[in-house]
Order: structure tokens, then sequence, then C-alpha cells
């Protein structure tokens, strides 16, 4: 007897879907076109600034778009020369706050960051949080106690009135700088302090010859921040300052806008764009090291 086997039925095959995905050049165009909607987005107000400070009086009102229809260059020297004493001034002003303000921020809270982060001291912990603390304060709540004490010590309106503005920064007030500046420190390896003890070093020379060396992009950070701060700061330097040659740029702005008289909007823009000068060129001089403190600071070794 012989026995039919069934011949097993032919497998079919499926043809592949083929799933069709953007190409590579698709993708980074889409990513492309993202990037510039946003840049042109964020830069508007900026390139709407520049171009309103080449229009007359009349065409500010009248024309909201980016071009001027009539070059109007006159607001420039009409801005710098506005007022009895020369915007230069208001310049120099400006650049000696924020250069005192920048020189006391790096000096201060790097050491007030050292205690914190390397020496042991009774209350360490108490001193730190309530360091940290005082960043839930709005500098808005301490105006008013800190005139009245810099009254006080008749630091107001003085033969140097900028005092208010510069010594707060000489003795740590910032704390936002020194937890920046604690985070680094921690970052850094203890052997090298314990190496430079081996070597006879008292704290301050560990601090003088292995943190301060190290500290570099913590204090360019420090740095760029504190300028930035102190040159567009409005309201501290406008309850300080009572003076027309004392005044910084910020504050000298806003004596465009006269509510009792013809308000100069065209020479204001060209003043405003003028102040923007120093804090884009500060920032391009240090844009390296910024990035290179900002993807440092805080890491842990």
């Amino acid at each position: 007897m012989v026995t039919q086997t069934e011949a097993p039925a032919p497998s079919r095959t499926l043809a592949p879907t083929s799933t069709r995905r953007p190409s590579g050049t698709g993708r980074h165009l889409g990513r492309l076109v993202i990037l510039v909607a946003i840049l042109a987005l964020v830069l508007y107000p900026l390139f709407w600034m520049i171009g309103t400070s080449v229009k007359s009086p009349e065409e500010i009102v009248n024309n909201i778009g980016l071009l001027p229809r009539e070059f109007t260059p006159g607001n420039y020297p009409d801005g710098w020369n506005n007022f009895d004493v020369s915007f230069g001034r208001f310049f120099l002003n400006s650049a000696m706050v924020s250069l005192l303000t920048v020189l006391g921020n790096a000096i201060s809270c790097l050491l007030a960051a050292y205690a914190f982060a390397r020496l042991r001291f009774r209350l360490r912990g108490f001193w730190f949080a309530i360091m940290i603390g005082t960043l839930l304060l709005p500098g808005h709540v301490l105006i008013v106690p800190q005139y009245i004490l810099f009254r006080t010590f008749d630091m107001v309106g003085g033969p140097w009135p900028y005092l208010p503005l510069v010594v707060p920064q000489f003795l740590a007030t910032e704390a936002f700088f020194v937890f920046l500046m604690v985070q680094f420190i921690r970052g850094i390896p203890r052997e090298l302090d314990e190496a430079a003890k081996i070597d006879g070093a008292s704290p301050f020379g560990i601090f003088r010859h292995v943190i301060l060396p190290l500290s570099r992009p913590a204090l360019v950070t420090t740095a760029i921040f504190s300028f930035i701060w102190t040159w567009n700061d409005f309201f501290r330097q406008l309850v300080y300052l009572s003076d027309l040659e004392d005044y910084t740029v910020p504050v000298a702005l806003t004596l465009f806008i006269d509510s009792t008289s013809q308000s100069a909007v065209g020479p204001m823009f060209a003043m405003s764009v003028l102040s923007l000068l120093p804090v884009f060129l500060f920032f391009v001089a240090f844009q390296r090291m910024l990035v290179e403190g900002l993807n440092t600071t805080g890491l842990k070794g």
C-alpha cells in the first residue's frame, strides 16, 4: 500500500511595505525654517528699534515698518547733545558702576563660596541655607530698608553718589553668584587641596594657588551677568541718583520722554541703540568663556 502525502502549500511571501521616511535634507530644511522663524521673532524688536532710530518724528507715528521711508541720521547727534551734559557722560557713569560691580561680585562672592564649599565652621549649613533663602526675596522688597541704612551712614547724595550701588557688591550680597561658585568649587577635586596642605599651604594659600586659578570659568560667568544686569539696571539707580551729571544710561533715557513738553522719541531710540553696544561687545568678547563656565558650573567630579 502506497501512502500519498500531500505536498506542502507554497508559502506566500508578502512584498515588504515601504514606509517613506523624510530624507535627511528634508529634516534639516524643516529645522532650519523653524530656527529662522524663531530668530526672526526674537530679533524683530531689535531691528524695529534700529529702523526707528533713523526715522523722522512724523514717520515714527505713522510708519510701523522696519525700514524708514525717509532716512534721518540726525537723531544720533541730536540725542548725544540733547541735554546740558553730553550723553557720553552717562556712558562713562554706567561703565564705572558696572565695572566696579563686576570686580566686587567676583572677589567677594568667590571668597564666600570658598568658605561655604571648603572650610569647616560652626553652623555652616544654617548660614548657607539663609544665603539661599535670600534668593526668594524680591529686590523691590529690600530697597526701602537698604535706602534707610545707606541714609543712616550718610552714603546717599554724598560727594560720590555711587556708593549705595557699589559697596554692597563687595560684601557678597548676590546670593545667586555665591551659589553658582559654591557648586563650581565643589566640582574641584579635594585631592588638590590635600596636596597643597602637604606642601605647607594655609587655607588662604589653597585659595590663592588652587581654587582661584581653576575658578576662571565661574568668574567669567559672574562677570558677564553682573555687567549686563548692572548696565540694564534702572530702578536702583533711579532711587539713589539725583543729579543730572551722575545719571547712568538707563536713567538718562527716561529724560527724552517729558509729559510737559515735546518728547524726543527719535533721539531716544538712537541712544537706546548705542546703549546696546557695550553689552553686545562685552558678551561677544567673553562668549567662549561663558559657554565653558555654564557647561562646567555645577558638575561634580
